[in-house]
């Protein structure tokens, strides 16, 4: 929870002046009944009727500065807590995008987001309602059993066994409640992942007529999140009828000892009036108190789930100086032995890996599904770090590299097509920010993605929707690309890149990055022989491991695995090898 607070240093003023004039505003509060007392038992009781308004204009004068206090302290604590928050949600998405691939991994996407957005918001309410309240309710409450004791110290003993007996009750539920909030966000976490996998993949629920299941699927989840939230709003739903009822049986106990005393000449009319509005007043103020204590409940319960992020320490960490690549050496990657599991994964992702790639080489990687193609070639970016071995790259192991050293080495085509809001331009320029238009058009010639400027009334300047919505799946594998050719780095990774491409553009996109003049070494992983059949060298995966390595021809005459997956897409007649 420190670390929370240091984003309210830079509103230090605010933080400070907003309770500060809710504080007077307070002050004023409490002469209220002792001018009311006066009213009745100075100006009605004698009929001064010239009293009587210069009482009643005082009460408005009060009236009015303190609503001109309250509005001050409301334009600070909002400023104070809109400020916070922003600080926070920038620190926030910072440390996020410091994570590696095993941390979000851990966390999950929806709870990052949730954390991003609905927890944020909680502590931003939180911060505001505290800076306003926190002091002002103690203040009024203490303060008007103090001047209750002026009036009349007998019948305000009343207050001092209410008082504490309030105190109990709104303290023992806040400790019930933050617990189930915390649950609340939780549940509000797994509707957001249900959420969103079924926006991601609603063409292919409707394709396949599951509507009524991830119906069926999301109201489970929501009902969970209704139970804890119902459950969480039962403790806080008693906050408010069990200090009404002890507030007023303290109420009738006072105005049942105030008329003995009346009646008996110890006290006036006038102070058991008193003696009410400042009951009424700890009762108007426990009430926004106890509100108050379930937004901090809440606000509490979201900083704790922030402050599990902020302690999040990034799995995989990069040295200050990193190791400069011999790119001079002729062996541009080689794998030492290397075994890697995913963290959500009991079975390995890959296991025993051992291979080298040569500068300018062109390595296919193919096999079944599941065969840790991705997993292989996740590591040479240092996307993940192997359990065991070693990724030597230009010389180097990947851990020696700098994260801009790394950067710099690799550029890599993941397989999703993953496309940003903004220009094509824009997106092109993520290789290299300060790339020509003349290297972004040779780079959209490689990739074959020409013909997408063509049909484009904007050009390089198209907007592109959320997601790339108003292109196709073909044109935004392109588009990336083209991204990572426009970053001319040594090492290219084409991830299952072009299986949105038909055979001829992916034979031509092949034979065009065979051409480039800085001759890349280049990583195709695809599930079609046709496009790793004319690489250098390519890896068979089965099962994890290497089945085999080496030229289409070396590893049909000894690779059983690769034989069937030949044969299968050529003579199988699932498609023709170009």
């Amino acid at each position: 929870m420190k670390k929370l607070f240091t984003f309210i240093n830079g509103y230090r003023k605010e933080a400070v002046l907003a309770p500060l004039f809710k504080m007077f505003e307070a002050l004023l509060e409490l002469f209220v009944p002792v001018i009311v007392k006066k009213i009745i038992d100075v100006g009605i009781a004698a009929s001064d009727t010239t009293y009587i308004f210069k009482m009643c204009a005082l009460l408005f004068l009060l009236a009015l500065v303190g609503f001109m206090f309250s509005i001050t302290a409301q334009y600070f604590s909002s400023k104070a807590a809109v400020g916070a928050s922003t600080r926070l949600r920038h620190a926030l998405f910072e440390h996020i995008g410091t994570l590696s691939y095993p941390d979000i991994d851990r966390l999950g996407t929806s709870g990052l987001i949730t954390r991003m957005t609905s927890d944020v918001n909680q502590v931003q309410n939180g911060i505001n309602l505290t800076l306003r309240l926190l002091l002002r309710s103690p203040f009024v409450v203490l303060g008007a059993m103090v001047m209750a004791f002026t009036v009349d110290s007998v019948s305000a003993l009343t207050f001092v066994v209410t008082i504490p007996a309030l105190s109990v009750v709104v303290f023992a539920i806040m400790l019930a409640s933050m617990p189930l909030y915390r649950l609340v966000q939780k549940r509000l976490d797994e509707v957001l992942m249900s959420t969103r996998s079924a926006l991601n993949g609603v063409r292919v629920i409707r394709a396949f007529g599951r509507e009524q299941d991830h119906i069926k699927e999301f109201k489970n989840i929501n009902s969970e999140l209704n139970l804890a939230s119902r459950k969480a709003g039962r403790i806080s739903a008693l906050l408010n009828p069990l200090t009404y009822v002890l507030v007023n049986i303290a109420i009738i106990v006072l105005i049942y000892v105030g008329a003995i005393r009346v009646d008996v000449g110890f006290i006036t009319k006038g102070s058991v009036v008193a003696l009410y509005n400042y009951m009424s007043q700890i009762l108007a103020e426990l009430i926004k108190l106890a509100n108050l204590i379930i937004s901090i409940s809440r606000a509490v319960a979201s900083a704790k789930r922030i402050e599990a992020v902020f302690g999040t320490k990034p799995e995989i960490t990069y040295p200050e100086t990193g190791a400069e690549p011999d790119l001079a050496s002729e062996t541009a990657v080689s794998f030492r032995n290397v075994s890697f599991t995913y963290p959500s994964s009991l079975a390995p992702a890959i296991t025993g890996i051992s291979f080298s790639a040569r500068k300018g080489e062109r390595i296919g990687i193919i096999g079944a599904t599941g065969s840790g193609k991705t997993a292989l070639i996740n590591l040479i970016p240092r996307f993940y770090d192997p359990d065991s071995g070693e990724v030597i790259l230009f010389g180097r192991n990947v851990k020696e590299y700098s994260a801009d050293t790394l950067n710099r080495l690799v550029a890599v085509v993941p397989q999703k097509a993953v496309i940003f809001n903004g220009t094509i331009r824009d997106n092109l320029l993520w290789g290299n920010g300060n790339a020509t238009d003349e290297e972004l058009y040779e780079a959209l010639e490689t990739a074959q993605g020409l013909d997408i400027i063509a049909s484009k009334a904007n050009g390089l300047d198209e907007l592109i929707t959320e997601s790339g919505k108003n292109l196709s799946g073909g044109q935004k594998q392109r588009l990336t690309i083209a991204r990572a050719l426009v970053k001319k780095a040594p090492i290219l990774i084409l991830d299952d890149s072009s299986s949105a491409l038909d055979m001829v553009t992916d034979r031509n996109l092949r034979k065009a990055i065979s051409k480039l003049p800085y001759s890349p070494t280049v990583f195709i992983v695809s599930q079609r022989i046709s496009s790793v059949i004319d690489c250098d060298k390519i890896i068979v995966l089965d099962d994890s491991c290497i089945a085999g390595i080496g030229t289409n021809e070396e590893l049909l005459s000894f690779c059983e695995t690769y034989r069937e997956i030949y044969h299968t897409q050529t003579k199988g007649g699932i498609g023709s090898v170009g």
